[in-house]
């Protein structure tokens, strides 16, 4: 894999208009070439001013000395787009969903310090809706690992009789509900202003509706760190979170959580939207 080495956070707008305009000549398949490029950017520094929005958009307390545990993927985000609306990257940007992200944290992350940040698509697997790909997230500080995330993103397309079948998933018991939040109709977009994610899906209604919605989708990454900011979070942890179903805005959902470290989020009708676990490390 070649390194590449950044001098500055590449601008989102671009990156996502790019990779709108390229997305209706991809050909996705879990055997398609992928980059082989790990992005690098060093020297990087939070912008405190909008750590204090992404905090107050998610629920977190603001003016804390550490970064909340899901922060570092908003850092790593501009690099993964860059990846991923490139011409090498065969899954299209439009339509493509976030289905799964797992943090490993080592430790606390000052908020003042400075980080080596990188990005790199780890590859391409069959899923039974189509092709799913793995982008691996990692914050160095002082030349030692003390984050990364694995995220899945998953591209709908026919698949042939050999692809893979879904792991079939057991319907649990409801964890008890510790909270019920309302959640306003500009919650997509005071998340994509903080996080820079603008995509047309979470920001309104009508937007929404050009990709089958019937309303806007609150992103996934503002889901499951709503639900850590309500969550007891240990200094070196990880954490496992799939998004199953969306959460559609305006609208009321219930975080459920039993103690032993799982929670959840359920929407109307009590279909489960996020699930996901937390463990020390």
């Amino acid at each position: 894999m070649t390194a590449v080495t950044l001098t500055a956070p590449p601008a989102l707008a671009p990156l996502l208009a790019r990779g709108a305009l390229r997305s209706p000549f991809k050909r996705p398949a879990p055997d398609a070439a992928f980059p082989r490029t790990r992005l690098v950017l060093p020297g990087v520094r939070v912008d405190l001013v909008k750590l204090a929005a992404y905090e107050r958009v998610c629920g977190f307390p603001t003016g804390e000395p550490d970064l909340p545990v899901t922060y570092p993927h908003v850092l790593g985000f501009p690099l993964a787009m860059r990846l991923m609306s490139g011409r090498d990257f065969p899954l299209p940007l439009l339509g493509l969903v976030h289905t799964s992200i797992e943090i490993v944290r080592g430790t606390a992350l000052a908020a003042d310090g400075e980080y080596e940040l990188s990005v790199r698509v780890d590859g391409l697997a069959p899923h039974r809706r189509g092709t799913q790909a793995a982008v691996v997230t990692e914050l160095r500080s002082g030349g030692t690992a003390v984050w990364e995330s694995r995220s899945t993103y998953l591209a709908r397309h026919r698949t042939g009789p050999g692809a893979s079948p879904e792991p079939r998933r057991e319907a649990g018991a409801r964890l008890p509900v510790v909270a019920e939040w309302s959640l306003a109709g500009d919650v997509g977009r005071r998340y994509g202003t903080a996080s820079g994610d603008r995509n047309p899906i979470h920001l309104y209604p009508l937007t929404a509706r050009l990709f089958g919605f019937p309303r806007a989708v609150a992103h996934g990454m503002w889901t499951v760190a709503r639900c850590l900011a309500a969550h007891r979070i240990p200094d070196a942890t990880g954490v496992r979170a799939r998004f199953r179903s969306p959460v559609l805005l305006p609208g009321t959902v219930a975080y459920g959580a039993d103690g032993s470290g799982r929670f959840e989020l359920r929407g109307g009708g009590g279909r489960v939207c996020v699930e996901g676990e937390v463990w020390a490390k």
